[in-house]
């Protein structure tokens, strides 16, 4: 396993960089898009490394949302996420992803969101056992086609639809994909939050705040003043992070060579 430290404690004469809470350790897990065999050995990895941490903080996960789509376990990630909520509770935290987003706009409305369909939705199709699409579906089609995939879906719609759209420890935000800074936090735009916002080239945040986010994959995480970002591009890399924040930083991943140990 490999790691990185960075330790955020500064000289009293200096302004203190933003940290979780006093009383939390956290554990943000990138996208995982479909990568069941990844997100088992991931949440596998945090709890041995959550023993060998110190007392005094609460542990907890955040899911930094794209659960499905691309990969072709979709289904089994919400089923282990589903089962994870039960047994855990309040310890983890899930966010919306803009494909779990693209996914309940298919539900809602097939003819608007049939876009859906082109950016990993049909790998989902195949994970619940739903037959393809033609390659230009009509109306008739679209429309039957949600229905069998609602139906199919059961309990795991409503669970993407309780989604959270973002969590915040301390003076660290943790969004799936950025931060509008001309909106405060209570009011950002979905279109930020879940596609993105850049700003003169750069994935802007919010003043005062460190962000954690996933969306933009990079093989390995990013770290910088800002921003930590935690999608190392799982379901075609064969790699799945987190990032763990108490009184330092330090990042965790698997790749899927580990899984053949």
């Amino acid at each position: 396993m490999q790691r990185f430290h960075k330790s955020y404690r500064k000289r009293s004469s200096e302004v203190a960089a933003p940290a979780v809470a006093d009383d939390e350790r956290i554990y943000a897990i990138g996208d995982v898009h479909g990568r069941c065999d990844l997100l088992e050995a991931l949440i596998e990895k945090i709890g041995l490394d959550a023993k060998n941490r110190s007392a005094g903080r609460r542990d907890r996960v955040i899911f930094l949302g794209d659960y499905i789509d691309r990969g072709d376990h979709s289904r089994e990630v919400l089923e282990r996420l589903i089962l994870l909520r039960q047994l855990v509770g309040a310890r983890c935290t899930f966010l919306l992803g803009n494909h779990e987003a693209a996914l309940l706009g298919f539900i809602e409305d097939p003819l608007e969101g049939r876009s859906w369909l082109d950016f990993g939705g049909k790998q989902t199709l195949a994970s619940y056992g739903v037959a393809q699409p033609s390659a230009e579906p009509n109306r008739a089609e679209l429309l039957a086609l949600r229905d069998t995939l609602h139906s199919a879906m059961g309990e795991h719609v409503s669970f993407l639809r309780d989604l959270s759209r973002f969590a915040r420890s301390g003076d660290v935000l943790f969004v799936h994909a950025g931060l509008d800074p001309t909106f405060p936090l209570e009011l950002q735009p979905d279109a930020a939050l879940f596609w993105g916002h850049v700003e003169n080239g750069h994935i802007s945040g919010l003043p005062g705040y460190r962000m954690v986010h996933g969306h933009y994959a990079h093989r390995e995480p990013v770290s910088e003043a800002g921003r930590i970002c935690v999608d190392t591009g799982a379901y075609y890399t064969g790699r799945l992070a987190a990032v763990r924040l108490d009184e330092e930083e330090a990042f965790l991943h698997v790749d899927v060579c580990d899984l053949m140990d």
